[in-house]
């Protein structure tokens, strides 16, 4: 089983998952209400082969049961559609709490491209996330290039972007790690970013909306994050400019 190298991927931080935490079966739901038709109710072995769940639900809380949020997939392997939820242990998360992140991955094409928003923001309000993003594979591993280190992992940022603490070295949860194409942020983390200002966020609100929590989804470009445009490139820039609290810059 191979995940195709071109992909949306939509990951969402939030507090690490605790016994019978209902958040993973809300997650897959979430995923399938915004995408009608999809069903999530296939698993990947150890092996790479898809394995039928036909009792997904309890399946899935029974796994919850532990603390667990097991691979889930739609079980097709030309368009395969799959989330999860690992733990981010203590030491390697901001505060020195333990964290957890929900990674999706979805098929980068004109279907997804139309609902991605409508699936991050329904990950992210039920995951009850801190924050999250949705960008295009390619696009997100050169963002991750950013995070850099004096010491532990000296390095310069790509394309002139500016470099990003490590999570560890972030002061709080509800401060985004980076920025994506589209961006969730929590009531808690607007407020950390003091967004939306209306004098200065003029722009992003033209691509922004509320959420039904009071947290936003913040769509930086019209189409797909690249950075071999230009314009989009001049768009990460601006945005981090304008939030310095994102990656942890305006700390000591």
């Amino acid at each position: 089983m191979t995940i195709p190298q071109d992909y949306l991927l939509l990951i969402a931080y939030t507090a690490a998952l605790e016994e019978d935490d209902h958040r993973p079966l809300a997650v897959a739901r979430a995923i399938e209400q915004a995408l009608p038709g999809m069903r999530l109710e296939w698993t990947i072995s150890d092996e790479g082969l898809l394995l039928p769940l036909p009792q997904r639900d309890a399946w899935l809380a029974k796994a919850a049961a532990q603390g667990r949020f097991p691979m889930l997939c739609n079980g097709d392997e030309n368009y395969l559609v799959t989330v999860s939820g690992s733990e981010i242990p203590a030491g390697l998360g901001p505060e020195g709490k333990p964290l957890c992140d929900i990674p999706a991955k979805l098929p980068l094409d004109a279907a997804i491209i139309a609902a991605a928003a409508d699936v991050l923001e329904g990950v992210a309000e039920s995951a009850r996330a801190f924050w999250g993003h949705a960008t295009p594979h390619g696009t997100a591993v050169e963002i991750a290039r950013q995070t850099s280190h004096p010491v532990r992992k000296p390095r310069v940022p790509p394309r002139g972007l500016p470099a990003l603490k490590f999570p560890e070295d972030i002061r709080s949860p509800e401060i985004p790690h980076r920025l994506g194409w589209l961006n969730y942020w929590s009531a808690a983390t607007a407020q950390f970013l003091r967004f939306p200002n209306i004098s200065r966020d003029s722009e992003l609100l033209t691509r922004s909306r509320r959420t039904a929590s009071g947290g936003w989804v913040v769509q930086l470009t019209d189409e797909p994050l690249d950075l071999d445009r230009p314009a989009h490139l001049n768009a990460l820039h601006c945005t981090y400019e304008r939030f310095p609290e994102i990656g942890g810059r305006n700390h000591p």
